[in-house]
């Protein structure tokens, strides 16, 4: 296996915390008696640019399939959480009607809802067939795809960069990061900004 990031081979176990089935890939019940995959959960290190790294055995689309079932809108305190985080980004940066903002891996729109809640122009990317219809129904505007740098220079071509782009707990998810994080240069405008959460214990 080689580095995400620098592409040096990867030599160094970081943890080994064994295996478990993907998580959010609940089983039906005609599954029940039938054998379940289970992934190890092996976290190596990059000797050369310390990226720390799992050691990834399942497809993107495997994971992110059309029955995904992490809805974020079923959190409260997550809800509170995007509703202050909203306010704070269109008091600081002066968001308003001529302003674009664009989240990626944007879910059920639980973030962009805030945004559109105040006439501000938004754009939600979303590989989940489930989440990307649920947004859509609750009128955040969303496409059906992964992000990378193809889609960023598609959207670019269109006239959609961004003055904000948001993108929470997906950094860690993503398979090609350079690929991904080049995505983000790409569509923002030349003073536009890029916020990145990331989940900690």
């Amino acid at each position: 296996m080689n580095c995400r990031h620098c592409n040096n081979p990867l030599t160094h176990t970081f943890v080994d915390l064994g295996a478990a089935p993907p998580s959010n890939a609940y089983l039906k019940p005609q599954q029940l008696n039938e054998p379940e995959t289970w992934y190890p959960l092996r976290v190596m290190v990059c000797e050369q640019c310390w990226l720390v790294q799992t050691e990834d055995f399942a497809a993107a689309e495997e994971l992110f399939d059309a029955d995904y079932a992490y809805f974020s809108g079923i959190s409260s305190g997550w809800v509170a959480h995007t509703r202050h985080y909203a306010e704070t980004m269109i008091e600081r940066f002066q968001l308003g009607l001529e302003s674009h903002v664009i989240e990626v891996s944007s879910n059920d729109g639980t973030v962009l809802w805030h945004f559109k809640d105040r006439g501000i122009p938004h754009l939600g990317i979303e590989p989940t067939a489930s989440t990307a219809e649920a947004a859509i129904k609750r009128g955040i505007t969303t496409i059906e795809e992964f992000f990378g740098v193809n889609l960023a220079d598609k959207l670019t071509g269109q006239g959609k960069q961004a003055d904000l782009t948001i993108a929470n707990n997906v950094l860690a998810h993503v398979p090609d990061i350079n690929d991904f994080v080049s995505g983000f240069a790409r569509l923002l405008k030349p003073h536009g900004v890029a916020t990145f959460e990331f989940p900690h214990p």
